[in-house]
C-alpha cells in the first residue's frame, strides 16, 4: 500500500504525532488494540503498527501505511498477531522522514535484549534526539529508522540494569521533551509519562487481571474498558499477572499538560483531568462570546472541530446556531491526482456552504485555530460567494505564534500567520469584517482554571501561544531557533527536581 496522502485542506491544520494503545490479559489482544487504534485514528492517519506476544510463537508484528480500517480488520492479518499481550501505534510524523515515509519509521519499535524482547510505542517528541543519536552512533549503535523514538531502544540496550523496566527508566532519564510511552515485554505491559505530563496517557480495566493503556479515554470506550485513572506526570506503571506497580523514576514533578489537547487534538467524547473535552470546548465558545461579542444573525461552526465552541458562542450570545457549512464525511485520501487546479478546490472537496441558510446573513464563523490562514481565507470566500452580508471570525484558541516541539507538527515560525501579523493585520489579510481570538486567560478558565493562567507557574504547556517553553528545545536551539527573551529554559531534569 502507498503512503497516506493528506488532503490539501489538512495542510493548514496542526497535527498530533500519534496515538498509542496497549492491552494485557485477554485472548487475541491484537484485536482489542486494532479497535483502540481505530478510536485514536484522529491522532495519526499516516501509518499504524501492532506488535503482540504469544507464549508459543513469541513476538509478532505488522506495520502498514494508511488507515487502521484498511489494514487491521482482515482476519488473515489479525491471525498473524496472536497472544494475550499487544501494543499499537498510529502515526503522523513530526520527527523523522516526512516527504517520503518509510515503513521502518512506523512504530512500535522492537529490541531484543539479553533478558528478552521489548516493544515500545511513543507519543511525543524528544527535543534532544539529535544529540543523543550522534552520541549513540559514535558508540556503535546502528539505527534502523529516522524516528527520534528509536533512541529509547538504543539507550535501553546500553543500560547495565538487569530487567527491562529498570533499563527503560535509565533510558528515559536521558531524554528531554515530551513522551508518553507504552511498552511490552513477554509478560508485562508498561506505561510511562514524562515529568511534565505533556502528552496524555490513561489506564483502564477490562476485567479482573485485564488492563488497557491508551492515549485517550475514547479508546477505552470502544473496547468496553472502565477508566481507572490517568497515568500521572513522571509516573511509570508496570502491569503483570493482574497487578499494577507504580514508581516515580524522575522524582517529584509538576505537570504541564498540553492545553491544545483541550482545544483540538483530543476527541470531544474523551475525558481529560476528569473534565469532558466537549464541555471545555463549549465553554471556550462561552468565553469568546463574552470577550468578543458582535451583532450577527447566525453562528456557524467550521466543522467538525469548531462545532462545540460555536454551540457555546451561540448559547451565550443569543444568536441562532446553524450548520452553515456542511462537511463531506467521505473525503479522506485525495482521489484525484493533486494538480494545482485540484489543490485550489481542496477546501470545497471537504466543505460546502449551506447557501439557503447563510444568504443575506451576518455570519459568525467559529473555528479552532488559525495556523497559516490560507484555509480561513478560502472559507471566507465560500461564505461570501454564497451571499452572506458579513463574515466575522471567532477563534477558539489564542493566536498560534510559536512552533511546538513536543509532538505536534507545526510549521516553522516564519509560516505562522500570528508570528508575523497583529490581529488587525490578520483580519485584513483574511478579509473578514472582524477577527477575534479567545484570550489565554479565557482558554484557561474554559479548561477549569477559574482564575485563569498563573503566569509565574503556568498550569499547562501553552508554548504555541505564549512562547513559554517548559523544556528548552535543545536540538532546535542548536539549529538556530530563537526563544522568546526571558522564557523558560529549564531541562526536564530541572523540572523533575522542583
Amino acid at each position: 500500500m502507498q503512503p497516506f496522502l493528506a488532503h490539501p485542506f489538512d495542510s493548514d491544520r496542526l497535527h498530533e504525532e500519534c496515538g498509542i494503545f496497549g492491552v494485557i490479559g485477554v485472548a487475541d489482544a491484537a484485536n482489542f488494540v486494532a479497535l483502540g487504534l481505530h478510536a485514536l485514528q484522529h491522532r495519526g492517519q499516516e501509518a499504524g503498527g501492532i506488535i503482540s506476544h504469544d507464549p508459543g510463537t513469541g513476538f509478532n508484528s505488522a506495520h502498514r501505511f494508511g488507515y487502521v480500517r484498511d489494514n487491521f480488520t482482515k482476519q488473515s492479518t489479525m491471525e498473524t498477531l496472536p497472544g494475550p499481550l499487544a501494543i499499537g501505534h498510529v502515526r503522523y510524523s513530526t520527527a523523522g522522514t516526512k516527504a517520503a515515509p518509510a515503513i521502518r519509521d512506523v512504530q512500535p519499535f522492537f529490541g531484543e535484549f539479553a533478558m528478552g524482547g521489548c516493544a515500545i510505542a511513543h507519543n511525543g517528541n524528544i527535543t534532544n534526539a539529535d544529540a543523543l543519536r550522534r552520541e549513540l552512533i559514535e558508540r556503535g549503535s546502528i539505527f534502523q529508522s529516522s524516528s527520534d523514538s528509536e533512541c529509547i531502544i538504543h539507550l535501553m540496550a546500553r543500560s547495565i540494569q538487569r530487567n527491562i523496566p529498570e533499563r527503560m527508566k535509565d533510558a528515559l532519564r536521558r531524554i528531554e521533551g515530551a513522551f508518553s510511552v507504552i511498552a511490552m515485554t513477554r509478560t508485562k505491559l508498561i506505561g510511562v509519562r514524562d515529568p511534565l505530563g505533556v502528552r496524555p496517557l490513561v489506564m483502564g480495566r477490562l476485567s479482573d487481571g485485564a488492563y488497557v493503556l491508551a492515549s485517550e479515554t475514547c479508546a477505552l470506550d470502544i473496547v468496553g474498558a472502565e477508566l481507572v485513572r490517568e497515568i500521572e506526570p513522571g509516573e511509570m506503571v508496570v502491569i503483570s499477572k493482574g497487578e499494577v506497580e507504580s514508581s516515580r523514576p524522575f522524582g517529584p514533578s509538576t505537570g504541564r499538560f498540553c492545553i491544545f489537547e483541550h482545544v483540538y487534538f483530543s476527541r470531544p467524547d474523551s475525558i481529560i483531568g476528569g473534565r469532558s473535552v466537549y464541555e471545555t470546548r463549549r465553554q471556550i465558545g462561552v468565553e469568546l462570546a463574552r470577550e468578543a461579542p458582535v451583532e450577527a444573525d447566525l453562528v456557524c461552526p467550521v466543522p467538525d472541530s469548531g462545532t462545540p465552541a460555536a454551540i457555546g458562542y451561540a448559547h451565550e450570545s443569543g444568536i441562532p446556531f446553524g450548520m452553515g457549512i456542511i462537511r463531506n464525511q467521505y473525503v479522506g485520501r485525495t482521489f484525484i491526482e493533486p494538480t494545482e487546479q485540484i489543490r485550489n478546490m481542496g477546501v470545497r472537496l471537504k466543505l460546502n456552504v449551506n447557501r439557503a441558510l447563510v444568504k443575506g446573513k451576518r455570519v459568525v464563523l467559529v473555528d479552532d485555530s488559525v495556523v497559516r490562514g490560507t484555509t480561513s481565507r478560502k472559507i471566507k470566500d465560500m461564505i461570501l460567494d454564497a451571499g452572506a452580508k458579513e463574515v466575522h471570525f471567532r477563534i477558539a484558541s489564542p493566536p498560534t505564534a510559536w512552533p511546538c516541539f513536543y509532538g505536534v507538527d507545526t510549521p516553522e515560525r516564519s509560516k505562522l500567520l500570528a508570528a508575523n501579523m497583529s490581529t488587525e493585520e490578520m483580519r485584513d489579510w483574511i478579509g473578514v469584517d472582524s477577527l477575534s481570538f479567545v484570550s489565554l486567560d479565557g482558554l484557561y478558565r474554559a479548561a477549569g482554571e477559574a482564575q485563569g493562567r498563573n503566569n509565574s507557574r503556568p498550569q499547562y504547556c501553552d508554548a504555541c501561544f505564549s512562547g513559554d517553553y517548559p523544556v528548552a528545545p535543545f536540538d532546535q536551539l542548536q539549529r538556530g531557533f530563537h526563544m522568546k527573551p526571558g522564557s523558560e529554559t529549564a531541562s526536564a531534569t530541572d523540572h523533575a527536581a522542583e
